[in-house]
């Protein structure tokens, strides 16, 4: 059981690491931008300067919009708790199904630990929505795939 609630464990920290790198990454872009806009100087051509500037300031929207998201998965990934055990698939279980073995927490992909893979899914995702409140023996289809639920953690 322990090496099991280690497992979710490096998965509940591999999903971490993803959000801090995407805030991280939204955060350079934007200070990025931010730089080339104040850098950008007005030319003769006054309508290029304009055009250039708006260019920026969409980046710098877009920037905000991908760093407003990566924080508000952080809050999600911070609400779980891996050493939590679950009877059915509720997000922070790792569901062992038929096709792999799903991390419910955010929509990470594929996590290679110890050479098996993981997949991070959403609670919201299409197969993560078939997951949820299932338990161990149930099964569902997906994509015309039959899904078997093995084990839930």
């Amino acid at each position: 059981m322990e090496q099991q609630i280690s497992l979710k464990k490096k998965l509940y920290d591999h999903c971490v690491n993803f959000v801090d790198q995407r805030i991280k990454n939204a955060k350079e872009a934007m200070e990025s931008a931010q730089e080339a806009a104040n850098d950008e100087t007005k030319s003769s051509a006054g309508d290029k300067y304009e055009t250039g500037r708006e260019m920026m300031q969409q980046e710098m929207e877009n920037n905000a919009i991908q760093l407003a998201e990566a924080q508000k998965l952080k809050e999600i990934i911070l609400s779980i708790n891996p050493a939590r055990s679950y009877k059915t698939a509720q997000s922070g279980s790792l569901v062992t199904t038929n096709h792999g073995s799903f991390y419910i927490a955010i929509g990470a992909g594929k996590i290679v630990l110890d050479g098996k893979e993981y997949f991070a899914i959403a609670p919201s995702s299409p197969l993560g929505m078939q997951l949820i409140d299932k338990s161990k023996g149930d099964s569902f289809e997906l994509n015309t795939r039959k899904f078997i639920i093995e084990d839930i953690l």
